[in-house]
């Protein structure tokens, strides 16, 4: 039953800590300060109140007898003189009322009556409770009556003190709003480095500077990196050498098989070398892909690397062709995004029959390389486990077009090393379509291509 409103509550809360630490710092503030107007104002009234009965219990008795000892035209003259800011004197009766309903009227009448020195019959009434005003009437000596009219009020506050007020507030929530900034700035650079980690590309450490306990987080963190970089390259490195020493006794056997007398055995069986050589090659393939692009970026005509990578399928009697390509020169590594290129268009062609290759430039300015076939596709729901080495689809599994499921794993690696990205799609009709996403802006300054 009490679970629904504190949920409800929480979905108001905003979502970032730095916020809800603002949020409370804020709301401390606003509370403190209005604790300290309270205050101010309950100093404000005692000190009024104070003030009042004083001068009050002062003035009374001389004003009343000065007031019985002139005449009625001087009264009349005189009486303006002695109003003070929360009572005056009227001459005249007082006006119709209730009996007085509030502790300090009646306190207040007490104090005149012992001010006069209980010489005089008074008659007090509330005239109005908000704001609260009441009179006390008396009759001088020559039966003129005398009301003194009594409006209890605080001292009026100066202008500029709730403008100070405001601007303190102000100061102290933007004071706040830096200290939370500070604070939480080193949570937010191990949240985008914990975003960024890929054991592939190399990231600059954490700055271990701030807090003892975010210095520890950074430290951590480095250190975490740094062995899952390590576990990865010995894993890596394992595999290029298995595969690279396999490599040797594969081609002996083959050898050995070819200078066998001719047969269906020893036909399969050089078909099945020839895949599993096939496998080590590309297993060697993807554990140098890891590794990551070596040599410095150049700047190229991206048209013309496509262009000169068509026409060398094309040579070769392969269905390749270069649709719409938009012109466009990029910061890159030549060999790096030949090699991804490549991978695709060898996938297109054994899946799909044949390639067709373009270019876009998208709206958020990066370029778009499409490589598009005609083939049966990637059911959505294995669309990016196909991206994971070794993977392959069922429909894959056969002597004529089964493969080693490390192609699109290759490309996949050596994109994230230029800084780009690989989506796959079906497209209309029927086939494939894999994007590469280059960035256009360098990261650093290349070297112009010869």
């Amino acid at each position: 039953m009490n679970a629904a409103p504190s949920t409800g509550w929480r979905r108001l809360l905003p979502r970032t800590l730095a916020a809800r630490l603002a949020l409370i710092l804020f709301a401390g503030l606003l509370l403190a300060h209005a604790l300290s107007f309270a205050l101010l104002f309950s100093e404000r009234y005692m000190a009024t109140r104070s003030m009042m009965l004083t001068h009050l219990d002062q003035d009374v008795a001389v004003s009343v007898a000065l007031l019985e000892r002139l005449s009625p035209a001087e009264r009349a003259r005189w009486a303006p003189s002695l109003e003070r800011r929360t009572y005056r004197y009227l001459l005249g009766p007082a006006r119709p009322g209730v009996p007085l309903t509030s502790e300090r009227a009646r306190e207040v009448t007490a104090l005149i009556d012992r001010s006069l020195d209980h010489r005089y019959r008074l008659q007090a009434r509330t005239v109005s409770t908000s704001p609260e005003c009441f009179e006390v009437q008396l009759t001088l000596a020559d039966g003129q009556p005398l009301t003194i009219e009594v409006t209890p009020s605080v001292m009026p506050i100066a202008r500029w003190l709730p403008v100070v007020l405001a601007a303190q507030l102000a100061l102290l929530l933007l004071c706040a709003w830096l200290a939370v900034r500070l604070a939480t700035r080193p949570l937010v650079q191990l949240a985008d480095a914990v975003e960024r980690l890929d054991p592939a590309r190399a990231h600059p450490p954490l700055p271990r500077e701030g807090p003892v306990e975010v210095v520890k987080a950074a430290t951590a963190f480095n250190a975490m990196q740094a062995r899952i970089g390590h576990y990865l390259a010995e894993r890596l490195q394992i595999l290029a050498a298995i595969s690279h020493d396999l490599q040797t006794p594969i081609t002996r056997m083959k050898l050995r098989l070819e200078a066998m007398g001719e047969g269906a055995d020893r036909d399969r069986l050089i078909d099945d070398l020839e895949q599993l050589l096939q496998l080590v090659r590309e297993g060697i393939a993807y554990a140098r892909s890891t590794h990551g692009a070596t040599g410095p970026a150049v700047l190229l005509d991206l048209h013309a690397l496509l262009d000169s990578v068509v026409c060398d399928y094309q040579d070769a009697g392969k269905p390749v062709t270069l649709g719409e390509c938009a012109r466009a020169s990029l910061s890159t590594r030549p060999p790096t995004l030949r090699r991804i290129v490549e991978n695709l268009i060898d996938n297109a062609v054994k899946y799909g029959g044949s390639a067709e290759v373009g270019v876009r430039r998208l709206d958020d300015g990066r370029m778009a390389v499409d490589v598009c076939d005609r083939g049966p596709g990637i059911p959505e729901q294995e669309m990016q486990a196909v991206l994971q080495p070794f993977y392959r689809l069922e429909s894959s599994r056969n002597r004529d077009t089964g493969g080693t499921g490390l192609g699109l794993a290759i490309a996949q690696q050596l994109v994230a090393t230029l800084g780009g990205e690989l989506v796959l799609a079906n497209r209309d009709g029927g086939g494939l379509r894999a994007t590469l996403l280059l960035p256009v802006a360098p990261a650093s300054t290349p070297t112009p291509a010869r």
